[in-house]
């Protein structure tokens, strides 16, 4: 028997496509019907996770072992719904998030047609790209506990340097006599975006478990193309700009404290 259901794994892609298009299809019309295209960002773990669940289900039969396929499963549930929630949380009661009012501000018609092009198809792509390791996993046979459990604990790791400094922010915000004032506490201290490190370092432990053969070690791709996103392309640059603009000591916190990965912070020279 081969170390890999490869047969099975190709039609899991046609099964785990078709409910990526049903899922961003269903947020797509939801999104228009509200007026709020950035319900996408609530819903984008959550399509991960529907696709994980399609190819749990759809490996039952492959000869997948159970207990890496359940690990995987618990770990991209516990992922998905904590950044939905806490999404949604964050996003109610302030309106479109200017990045989407922004791009579609650009719309040469259609803003809901433009929003498929712009908004939904490629974010569609890269869910469905970044969810390959975890579809890899469900397909693997035989046991490779090492890899499970050094995938468990750095997703553990990553996922609790994401929550505490998610929530660190979330009290600042909620006391903060000030709208200039600069988060430097907590792990904030140690890294400019520990959320966003926490990220990366989760999707390294997501991956692991799939790293067994030659299709898991290619998906490192899913890990590494999660942290360009939020550490070079879309997530730490543009949050910085946007703080340089409106916090006059945001220059001397970047001069102290880590861009991304935490270190002890830089000691003033005056």
């Amino acid at each position: 028997m081969s170390a890999f259901a490869g047969d099975r794994f190709t039609t899991g892609l046609a099964v785990t496509a078709a409910v990526d298009i049903v899922a961003f299809g269903g947020t797509w019309l939801a999104a228009r019907r509200i007026g709020r295209y950035n319900l996408v960002d609530v819903c984008w773990s959550l399509a991960i996770l529907a696709m994980t669940a399609a190819s749990f289900r759809w490996s039952v039969h492959a000869g997948g072992d159970l207990a890496r396929r359940s690990l995987v499963l618990a770990m991209t549930a516990v992922w998905a719904l904590r950044l939905a929630w806490h999404i949604r949380r964050r996003n109610r009661g302030h309106g479109e998030d200017p990045r989407y009012t922004a791009i579609l501000r650009e719309a040469p018609g259609s803003v809901a047609a433009y929003a498929v092009r712009r908004v939904f198809v490629p974010q569609a792509l890269i869910a469905f790209v970044i969810s390959m390791p975890l579809q890899v996993a469900m397909y693997q046979r035989g046991s490779r506990p090492a890899l499970d459990v050094i995938g468990a604990v750095v997703f553990v790791t990553g996922l609790a340097f994401e929550s505490v400094a998610d929530a660190q922010l979330a009290r600042f915000i909620r006391t903060r006599t000030s709208s200039i004032e600069v988060m430097d506490k907590g792990l904030w201290r140690y890294s400019r975006h520990p959320n966003y490190f926490g990220e990366s370092l989760l999707w390294f432990g997501l991956w692991l478990p799939a790293a067994g053969d030659w299709r898991g070690l290619v998906g490192i791709l899913s890990p590494a193309i999660v942290t360009y996103l939020v550490g070079f392309a879309t997530g730490k640059p543009l949050l910085e700009k946007s703080m340089a603009k409106r916090k006059p000591a945001y220059a001397e916190y970047v001069a102290r404290t880590a861009g991304f990965v935490p270190r002890p912070p830089r000691r003033s020279r005056t």
